[in-house]
């Protein structure tokens, strides 16, 4: 059962309520940040006249009985959808957001270098691996705390916050010491123990879809995150395995609009790991935007051939420019999408 609280609720009756409901025995999560307050409560058996008598109070607005799997990232929750604010940066709002920045830190002078440059282009946030999940034992796994480090020098530099991946629990404390949005990536999607951990950080997390997970369990692994008490959460289409080797990916943008119905949490996509391919990362990016995405995150770099990890797939500041001029131009052009 899910309680949408009117959005002038006094904090101290909603803390009250809060009580009165754990004093009953029910487990109770309580979202506040996202939008309109949000109390969810998972009971068995509560009699009809319960629900009744709840939203007969003045702070209730509805009582919401979701028939979804993933109750509290259902659109029913939040009709009018969740912002998670990230500094001055609000995701999920009109505006289309850009993520911008190397796959990998490698040095200081690359990063700062490459972080001026997606500035200018006209980027919103930075991205950038400190820690790097890698398929070969031993290719480059990123610079670590270093990495963590420089991506704290670049923010002060450009004022960018930065978005960067956690990879394991251990690694949750320390990389939330540094990042403004931690990054669950695709491999970890279903690492529940590591959900919970990051949920418990109460920062923004940009949540990347499961290369071969379905929309529902995607959703689901960002149910973990709201159970937690964390409706900070942004949704990232990354594409999925498909069964053509022309793509290291299929950029699957039904997923796009379709979750946009599902769920009241943002969604944005990755052109960039969708594709693989830099010559199709502007054309993925203006699709995204007339999908409904409320932004992109994608990979760039100052000299992309000389990257150390994902340069095939990374664009340089001119093209992340002209992606960001052109994604605003569709922003302009298309009306909202339906998202009932």
């Amino acid at each position: 059962m899910i309680l949408r609280l009117r959005s002038d609720a006094d904090p101290h009756e909603r803390q009250r309520l809060v009580t009165v409901l754990r004093d009953y025995g029910l487990e109770v999560t309580v979202l506040t940040d996202g939008g309109v307050p949000v109390i969810g409560i998972n009971g068995r058996g509560l009699p009809e006249a319960f629900a009744d008598d709840l939203a007969r109070l003045p702070i209730v607005e509805a009582v919401v009985a979701s028939g979804k799997a993933y109750r509290l990232a259902a659109r029913a929750v939040r009709p009018e959808g969740t912002v998670v604010q990230v500094g001055s940066v609000r995701i999920g709002g009109r505006d289309p957001v850009v993520i911008a920045g190397p796959c990998t830190v490698e040095s200081r002078e690359q990063l700062i270098r490459t972080a001026e440059a997606v500035r200018e282009a006209g980027a919103t946030l930075l991205r950038g691996g400190a820690f790097k999940p890698r398929t070969s034992p031993y290719s480059f796994q990123g610079l670590g705390e270093r990495g963590l480090e420089l991506l704290a020098e670049a923010r002060e530099r450009t004022g960018l916050p930065i978005v960067t991946e956690v990879l394991d629990t251990e690694h949750v404390e320390l990389v939330a010491q540094y990042a403004d949005v931690l990054q669950i990536g695709s491999r970890n999607m279903m690492n529940f123990a590591l959900l919970r951990k990051v949920a418990a950080t109460g920062k923004p997390v940009l949540l990347k879809r499961g290369f071969a997970a379905t929309v529902e369990e995607w959703l689901l692994a960002a149910e973990y995150l709201l159970a937690g008490g964390n409706d900070q959460v942004v949704l990232c289409e990354r594409g999925v395995r498909g069964f053509d080797p022309a793509t290291r990916f299929m950029l699957d943008l039904n997923a796009v609009p379709l979750v946009r119905q599902l769920s009241h949490l943002p969604v944005i996509v990755d052109p960039s790991h969708g594709t693989g391919l830099r010559e199709l990362v502007p054309a993925m990016s203006l699709a995204a935007i007339a999908a409904g995405a409320h932004g992109l995150i994608v990979e760039v770099h100052i000299e992309p051939e000389a990257a150390l990890v994902d340069g095939r797939q990374s664009i340089d500041p001119t093209t992340l420019a002209d992606v960001v001029r052109r994604i605003r131009s569709v922003r302009d052009a298309i009306e909202e999408p339906v998202t009932v």
